[in-house]
């Protein structure tokens, strides 16, 4: 770890500045409606233009903003800023010609955190290719539960804009940032900050892992209390490669998290007890028990892995002991993450439609001993070769859906032979239905049937949300069937 001040970034005057937002949407329409109440001079421009693009552009134009669809390439005559949705790739040529005209490219976390007022809550920060949400969330209930305001805000729940700018006040925020928004925060200065995991995703995105991983690490910069990462991680570069890498204040400390017993400056487990051996007196030779992994749901490994490092980070805040502990137990897991749907017929029938890349996948695979699979969809530039190699093993069956199944049936015939494999090639709405009934018939009592894709959903689906809904409503149709 580098050390040395870090200053905050400059004030930005955005009165009369010719500002250009890049990308309706989520992020795209607030930030125009911020930077024009900010009195800027604001154009959006957008590749798409369909209906809802329409109605996005009617409701900025009523307000006085320029709006440009089907145009997302060139940059506007004037532009002294761009402020780009999270999504759009560094290689677009808007940024290109930005970067010739030397007009500097924010994303949304970057003008939420220039906007931040002199007393601003601090922000916990959380990224990794897995677990960012669900460490969030615990991390905002382990807060609340030692009485603070707070909320989870950033790529879940809560927008960074809203908790910025809004009338409610925060004593510190609990923040979820993907790649994408690190690649476009370049002054973002987190109180403390934590990388659960890494693991190829998003690389058609970033264009190597090396440049993902580069990302990631930027949520170190310049963090001011605690960097905390995975000690149990085997993947290259690490996240205490990142934590090395990081040019962070005087005094900050690296704290790691670990399955197994922690060293001093970590936290870990011992014996069913989550234990806290970072935020102690005499971390040589103390620890502080937190919680016990029952407390923990699901107390899955990967999970149990998130609760850390979300009581690393609470600790780094101050948070007392008994708070992780009640946190955790008052915490509820988003749906379709590992969600046990039913049992039919003896057989256990699980959702984890969030498992959308390999790594993910991995993690969920491992929580069971007998699996029938259902995955398959976008894989987003990756490969399954590891995921199958190393789940080989559980596989009862496969059942493949979406546009990229077919690379994964080419890693189950390398790698699991034996397995039988069913390919569904259909994209229609009843193709869940299909390859749930087609699960059942490889299942055994005792197995699961385990929707963990590995893959986006985008394909067949709006959202993982609704694969998951599609697969829990056929999984009840088969228990109403048996009814």
């Amino acid at each position: 770890m580098g050390s040395g001040q870090v200053t905050s970034s400059e004030p930005f005057d955005f009165q009369g500045k010719h500002v250009t937002v890049a990308g309706l949407g989520v992020s795209g329409v607030p930030a125009a409606k911020v930077l024009h109440g900010l009195g800027a001079t604001v154009t959006v421009v957008n590749d798409g233009a369909d209906e809802r693009a329409r109605a996005q552009a009617a409701e900025l134009e009523a307000l006085g903003i320029t709006v440009r669809l089907g145009d997302g390439d060139t940059l506007p005559e004037g532009t002294e800023l761009i402020v780009t949705a999270p999504g759009w790739k560094p290689d677009k040529p808007l940024f290109a010609a930005a970067e010739q005209a030397g007009v500097p490219v924010w994303g949304d976390v970057e003008l939420a955190w220039r906007l931040r007022g002199p007393d601003a809550a601090p922000w916990l920060a959380v990224t990794g290719t897995n677990g960012k949400t669900t460490t969030v969330q615990m991390l905002a209930s382990i807060l609340k539960a030692a009485g603070l305001r707070t909320a989870a805000v950033g790529n879940i729940g809560v927008s960074l804009l809203d908790a910025v700018l809004g009338e409610e006040r925060y004593d510190v925020l609990a923040v979820e940032l993907s790649s994408y928004q690190l690649h476009w925060a370049p002054s973002l200065r987190a109180h403390s900050a934590a990388v659960l995991n890494l693991a190829p995703d998003h690389l058609d995105w970033h264009g190597s892992m090396e440049a993902y991983a580069a990302d990631k690490g930027r949520i170190y910069e310049g963090n001011r209390v605690a960097c905390v990462y995975n000690v149990d991680a085997t993947d290259k570069p690490s996240t205490e490669d990142l934590v090395r890498e990081a040019d962070v204040e005087e005094g900050c400390r690296a704290v790691g998290f670990t399955l197994g017993t922690p060293a001093p400056s970590q936290l870990g487990v011992v014996e069913g007890i989550l234990v806290d051996r970072a935020f102690v007196e005499n971390r040589q030779k103390n620890a502080q028990e937190l919680a016990e992994v029952a407390d923990v749901d699901p107390p899955a490994p990967h999970n149990i892995a998130n609760a850390l490092a979300a009581a690393a980070l609470a600790r780094a805040y101050g948070v007392p002991a008994r708070a992780v502990r009640d946190g955790l137990r008052a915490f509820t897991p988003d749906a379709h993450r590992i969600a046990h749907v039913a049992d039919v017929d003896g057989v256990a029938y699980v959702d984890d439609s969030k498992a959308t890349n390999t790594h993910a996948a991995e993690a969920s695979l491992a929580a069971y001993e007998s699996i029938v699979w259902i995955a398959g969809g976008l894989a987003k530039g990756a490969a399954f070769d590891e995921l199958v190699a190393k789940s080989a093993k559980r596989l009862r069956g496969a059942v493949l859906i979406g546009a990229d199944r077919a690379l994964i049936r080419e890693a189950l015939a390398r790698h699991a032979p034996e397995v039988p494999v069913v390919d569904l090639d259909r994209t229609d709405t009843g193709a869940m239905r299909a390859a749930v009934r087609e699960a059942r018939r490889l299942a055994r009592p005792g197995d699961t049937v385990l929707l963990a894709p590995a893959c986006a959903s985008m394909d067949m689906f709006v959202n993982y949300n609704k694969r998951g809904d599609a697969f829990a409503d056929a999984v009840r149709e088969l228990g109403s069937a048996e009814g």
